[in-house]
């Protein structure tokens, strides 16, 4: 990480100017240019050897097809850390999210897929959200439905408005009457408890229960792939949900055809997002992470900015994920402002 006593004040004025050039313009920064349109107060010269200094510090780096500079990922970490500031939202902003979030129903599936599509068109970046996981939900319903002559589906009623369905595979038809005495036998030993509860105590709290011989056969089965049924359900509801990869496409960090692959490799393997996301749930505030900071060669290209919602004990996480060049205040601050409302509305 890098702190902000490692520069002297005229080096934190221009690595701030020099990383708000290259975020505007995404040309390198040269010294007449910052002299030029940034007010320092000091000549070409001496930002020349300013910025000699912090490229020997490991905050800019040099292009060898340029005169200019631009910045690393140390100098964005502390840009983050020490010399941003954060301005909040305008009116039009909070608005805007408001209507386009709000407008999209109370499932959570819809208000996060809004959430990601709006925060992306304002942020210019790739909105994502990931849903949340589900082994604090408490279940408040179970029904069983009959949707073939060996297979039911179980519909699961959580907390926050969330509903699973699944699939459960059984050895012939089961007689009306057992499917109710097991469905009342279920609401009555389950109802109340979290998924991760019910999942790990299952077989314990059905282990005594008296019924007809085609009820035990089907609490049986729950018994014995109990772990796996209600694993799936714990499942994060819609694992990852993008907004608009064009977004990011149109930016000149993917105009070429390498990071343009790895863009396309990001969006479409939902799994390595949904791991990057993942490992964001259950810390307060915001996360940022950037380029090599992400311990994944794939990533470098990329900053990941998020933060946590709530629904109720449950929590998930929404952000945006760019090029390591992006406008970091306005970011952070659409990012913030986004999950609260989004924690609002499934409150």
């Amino acid at each position: 990480m890098a702190h902000s006593g490692e520069l002297s004040e005229r080096e934190r004025q221009v690595l701030e100017a020099v990383i708000h050039s290259y975020v505007a313009t995404a040309e390198p920064a040269g010294s007449r240019t910052l002299s030029r349109h940034f007010g320092l107060g000091i000549s070409p010269a001496t930002i020349r050897n300013t910025m000699s200094d912090l490229e020997e510090k490991g905050f800019l780096f040099h292009p060898h097809t340029s005169a200019g500079r631009i910045p690393t990922d140390k100098a964005y970490r502390m840009y983050v850390d020490s010399l941003m500031r954060v301005d909040p939202l305008t009116g039009e902003q909070r608005r805007r999210l408001e209507q386009e979030i709000v407008g999209s129903g109370s499932a959570i599936e819809n208000i996060l897929r809004r959430a990601a599509q709006s925060l992306g068109i304002l942020t210019q970046e790739l909105g994502v959200a990931l849903g949340p996981r589900l082994e604090r939900a408490t279940l408040r319903q179970v029904e069983l439905v009959r949707v073939s002559s060996d297979r039911l589906l179980m519909v699961l009623g959580l907390t926050g408005g969330a509903v699973r369905t699944i699939f459960v595979e059984v050895p012939g038809v089961m007689a009306d009457e057992a499917l109710v005495d097991v469905t009342i036998v279920l609401n009555e030993r389950l109802a109340g408890l979290t998924l991760d509860q019910v999942r790990t105590s299952l077989a314990a709290r059905l282990r005594d229960v008296t019924a007809s011989p085609q009820a035990a056969e089907l609490l049986n089965i729950f018994v014995q792939e109990g772990d796996q049924v209600f694993g799936r359900a714990a499942e994060p509801v819609e694992t990852v949900v993008i907004g608009q990869p064009s977004l990011l496409a149109d930016q000149p960090e993917f105009a070429s055809g390498e990071r343009m692959r790895q863009l396309i490799e990001l969006t479409e393997t939902r799994q390595q997002l949904a791991t990057l996301l993942g490992t964001r749930s259950g810390g307060a505030g915001l996360s940022i992470t950037i380029g090599n900071e992400h311990g994944d060669p794939r990533l470098e290209p990329f900053t990941v900015v998020t933060a946590e919602y709530h629904v109720g004990s449950l929590s998930g996480v929404i952000g945006v994920i760019g090029p390591t060049r992006m406008p970091y205040d306005k970011v952070i601050a659409l990012v913030d402002h986004t999950s609260r409302l989004v924690s609002d509305l499934l409150c």
